[in-house]
């Protein structure tokens, strides 16, 4: 109860009753929840104030839920949202899983299933921040060894071994990178650069393209990416929804640095890392 407490929740429904009873359920476990009728008044309170999670029905007068769910991920790629719908049409439920939804709600749905979606979604969140904190503590704490070495004159070199595979990284007085092929990963920046230009990432590409990297020697399901880098379970065929628009933004950005086909479709099956000459 104490940590529900401190967890907003957003709820957006033209229904009056429906808003009523869904939010009068959650308050009563703890969650402190902010009520709206329109999908134009959600982006508009969601832009002011930090949610831990929207839950939103599909049916909105105006822009209607998935509109919503676009429009709330433009503004933070990592925001929870669950949609509602009261017909689980294959086509929109695949559209939500494309644009990032969290989980989508047959109505009528009981609040047993809709408190479970919801604790299901913050629970995942802090599985991720958790493993998010740890990486950047791990990376501060090499990035101080290497500056110590920079400081000296010298360099450092590391093996970050994860699962089945090595990962080279090469600390110098340039900072910190992680190589791959002609390629360098800055760790910190969220930025992957060749010897010519850079792109950003989001911390969702860049957690999928080292993921990759680590285990570089097999090829990764969708459902084990989407376990281990967006932090909950999925599915595999609801997985590979979730993982491919990553996958192919991904993709884009590391075109931009010179028509590079790092990643490889293994049809039917996931995802693995291949030479800088594959093509996926």
């Amino acid at each position: 109860m104490a940590e529900r407490q401190l967890m907003r929740l957003l709820l957006v429904d033209a229904d009056g009753v429906n808003r009523y009873t869904v939010s009068k359920s959650l308050q009563r476990v703890g969650y402190l929840v902010s009520e709206v009728d329109s999908g134009e008044a959600a982006l508009a309170r969601y832009d002011k104030t930090d949610f831990d999670l929207v839950l939103c029905e599909i049916e909105l007068p105006g822009i209607d839920g998935l509109a919503v769910l676009r429009g709330i991920k433009q503004q933070s790629s990592e925001a929870l949202v669950v949609l509602m719908g009261e017909e689980a049409q294959v086509e929109t439920v695949i559209d939500a899983l494309r644009l990032g939804a969290h989980d989508y709600l047959t109505k009528p749905c009981s609040s047993e299933a809709i408190l479970e979606s919801v604790e299901r979604g913050i629970e995942n969140a802090r599985s991720l921040s958790r493993r998010r904190r740890l990486l950047n503590t791990i990376e501060r704490s090499v990035s101080e060894l290497a500056h110590e070495a920079s400081d000296a004159g010298g360099a450092v070199e590391l093996e970050l071994k994860t699962g089945a595979a090595t990962v080279h990284e090469r600390r110098s007085p340039r900072g910190n990178t992680i190589s791959l092929g002609s390629l360098s990963v800055l760790p910190g920046k969220y930025q992957i650069e060749s010897d010519t230009q850079s792109v950003g990432l989001t911390p969702t590409e860049f957690d999928l393209l080292l993921y990759l990297a680590a285990h570089r020697s097999r090829v990764v399901s969708c459902q084990e990416l989407v376990r281990e880098v967006r932090g909950y379970h999925a599915k595999e065929t609801e997985a590979r929804e979730v993982i491919r628009p990553h996958v192919s933004n991904l993709r884009r950005k590391l075109k931009r640095l010179g028509d590079i086909e790092l990643i490889v479709n293994v049809r039917g099956i996931g995802y693995r890392l291949g030479e800088m000459s594959e093509e996926g």
